[in-house]
């Protein structure tokens, strides 16, 4: 099919590169894409029934955007005209009463609101009542745990500890220390075999066990490195062995900051 010759739709050199740029993008809105391949052919003079033809639109459509893009130019390329475009499915109201009904109420007998029950409820799809919660970032299936301390000096010590990270003192040392107790202190059955050109290290699957040990760690918040000892009890006199561990291997003259949780022992 081809038409009368069509005057060139004017554009300056930095509008054709990006319309070029845009008429062959594997990402962009199939819409843009067409109105980018349209202008460009209106720019190169080809009639307007024979870019609807090519492109694959009405010639009003090619005409509409050939008058929008002179008055416009490029500002207004992707955007939807007022009263254009795809209707919406589900009213204002429709959404405000899904959010409010998933927030405050619960099904009969359950403890929150699938995608399902919240649309057999509000009469729409579950795919509606998915993409109104992805939007508004709802998760009634999520429920997170927090917990208040009864510490009345909390406020105090949550100050100092984050002191410590974000202004450390001078001329100390800031040691984050934990412990694991009940680690399993296996072996295997037989000696492992070393890695070799053509085959990885190999080690029996079974294991003989050698009861339990506790190990305590302490991290350099400034420098990354780990201090860390294993015991085999899990007593007060392994915890004080450690912070004497601690104590001879941090230079003289330097303060030592532990931050720790609560310890039994």
């Amino acid at each position: 099919m081809s038409g009368p010759a069509a005057k060139p739709l004017p554009m300056s050199d930095g509008e054709r590169a990006t319309l070029e740029q845009l008429s062959r993008s594997q990402t962009a809105a199939h819409r843009l894409v067409q109105r980018a391949k349209v202008l460009l052919l209106a720019a190169d003079g080809v009639a307007n029934t024979r870019i609807s033809a090519q492109v694959g639109v009405t010639p009003v459509t090619v005409r509409a955007w050939r008058a929008r893009f002179e008055q416009d130019g490029m500002g207004k390329l992707g955007q939807v005209r007022e009263g254009r475009g795809r209707r919406a499915s589900i009213s204002e109201e429709q959404v405000a009463a899904i959010v409010h009904d998933t927030m405050h109420t619960t099904p009969p007998g359950q403890t929150h609101w699938s995608c399902r029950t919240m649309a057999k409820h509000a009469g729409v799809s579950s795919a509606t009542v998915q993409r109104i919660w992805h939007d508004l970032g709802i998760k009634p299936h999520r429920v997170d745990t927090f917990k208040v301390s009864n510490d009345p000096r909390f406020a105090e010590k949550l100050t100092d500890v984050v002191g410590l990270y974000l202004d450390p003192p001078q001329k100390a040392i800031v040691l984050c220390l934990d412990e694991k107790s009940q680690i399993q202190a296996l072996d295997r059955t037989q000696p492992s075999l070393p890695m070799v050109k053509g085959r990885g290290e190999t080690m029996t699957h079974d294991y003989k066990r050698n009861g339990t040990t506790t190990l305590f760690a302490a991290l350099n918040v400034l420098t990354g490195e780990v201090t860390g000892r294993c015991f085999d009890r899990h007593r007060h006199e392994e915890f004080l062995g450690f912070l004497k561990v601690i104590d001879a291997e941090v230079p003289k003259g330097q303060a030592i900051h532990v931050i720790l949780d609560n310890y039994s022992t």
